[in-house]
């Protein structure tokens, strides 16, 4: 399914060139991005990635989403200012009429899972977690007032403090996207195979694809994990390109740059 089909970057300028984001897009020549069901932003660090899926979230208005300030050069809001000068277009459902952003959609950053780790390591971050869960749910004040210290939540968080015991951080990356992603929604997902194994990286990614397929989801996906380009289907913009060309996964760098490390220790395999 594809809810988001175009996003059409500002090819605004600004006086000062160093103003956040303005900066990330000065050397792009392209700044239009076209969405299939699942569309990666590759690039290495400080290609942007980040910066456009943010912008993307702010502009849809995603839960998630994070404001970024340029106060240092003055007062004038230039984060949403950019946003606002962004344009999208939606999909269209079999009938051709236009689809909406469903509700929950949202922005998955991998710092949001690192926290995720860290909150099941911490007892009272833990409790905390699991009320604020209810709390983004909808739950009303007093429904969480009789909640806290019931036998159900100390049930459930001694089946969470058991999980962390039981998992690694990995098992745990998984098992928070897989609770966090419902079928028929658009997801913005940055660096998603932080914690995960190279084995679990491709299993993630095989989910994805399958969500993509037959559950009615939308990704798009920064990531430079040669494990995950390789298996998502994936279109692939390449960032570091000034272009913001469409590219093969074997011809981006950082997949090449693992092919010739591997190549040349080949014999060492071979033993």
């Amino acid at each position: 399914m594809i809810y988001l089909s175009s996003f059409l970057f500002s090819d605004k300028t600004v006086r000062n060139p160093n103003i956040y984001p303005y900066n990330v897009f000065a050397g792009k020549t392209e700044k239009v991005l076209l969405f299939s069901p699942i569309t990666i932003l590759y690039g290495n660090n400080a290609s942007g990635k980040s910066t456009m899926l943010n912008i993307i979230a702010n502009k849809l208005k995603l839960e998630g989403q994070e404001y970024a300030t340029s106060n240092r050069f003055g007062t004038t809001p230039y984060f949403m200012q950019f946003v606002g000068e962004c344009q999208y277009s939606l999909g269209e459902d079999e009938d051709g009429r236009t689809v909406v952003i469903p509700k929950r959609s949202r922005y998955i950053k991998s710092e949001d899972i690192l926290y995720e780790i860290k909150k099941i390591q911490q007892e009272q971050v833990l409790e905390d977690g699991y009320i604020y869960e209810h709390i983004r749910r909808g739950m009303p004040k007093e429904q969480r007032e009789n909640l806290r210290n019931s036998d159900k939540m100390k049930k459930d968080l001694a089946n969470l403090m058991f999980a962390q015991e039981k998992y690694s951080n990995g098992e745990t990356t998984l098992q928070m996207l897989e609770d966090y992603i419902e079928p028929d929604a658009l997801y913005l997902l940055d660096e998603p195979e932080v914690s995960l194994s190279p084995a679990n990286q491709v299993a993630l990614a095989e989910e994805l694809n399958k969500m993509a397929r037959f559950l009615g989801c939308q990704f798009i996906i920064a990531t430079h994990s040669p494990f995950m380009l390789g298996t998502l289907h994936a279109r692939i913009y390449d960032l570091d390109s000034g272009e913001l060309e469409e590219k093969e996964w074997t011809e981006l760098s950082n997949v090449r740059y693992f092919y010739e490390f591997f190549r040349e220790h080949k014999s060492e395999f071979e033993d």
